[in-house]
């Protein structure tokens, strides 16, 4: 399956966005999806997972409660939604796939993702 990420853009602190995953060639059908995000001089982090096996969701500490993943019941595309976006917030934001089977803690590793969506650019600015 391939991925292409949207939704990224321009937005005031406290505003919202929402991102989203398509796949193509396949669904995302016995597959963990996760978001990741990169700003420029950091590493890539970890920003919410999702198994469609056992329909688990995790998310990193900075953005719980305030950020939700969901998935359309066709399997084809999955959802971040972003609220009160924050001035750490902002970078390029990625969906890739994993195995459905990784724990709350493995998701957070980037390495074990084997296909990545191009990005979409997320900032926040007043």
């Amino acid at each position: 399956v391939q991925l292409q990420a949207s939704g990224g853009g321009l937005v005031q602190p406290g505003g919202s966005l929402r991102l989203a995953c398509a796949a193509s060639g396949g669904t995302f059908d016995y597959y963990g999806i996760g978001w990741f995000r990169q700003a420029p001089g950091k590493e890539r982090e970890g920003v919410s997972f999702f198994s469609t096996t056992s329909g688990a969701s995790y998310y990193a500490n900075s953005v719980r409660g305030r950020f939700t993943i969901s998935i359309e019941k066709d399997k084809t595309m999955v959802y971040l939604q972003m609220n009160s976006l924050q001035p750490d917030d902002p970078g390029v934001y990625y969906c890739a796939t994993n195995s459905p089977y990784v724990d709350n803690t493995g998701w957070l590793n980037p390495l074990g993702y084997d296909q990545w969506g191009q990005g979409t650019q997320v900032t926040v600015s007043s």
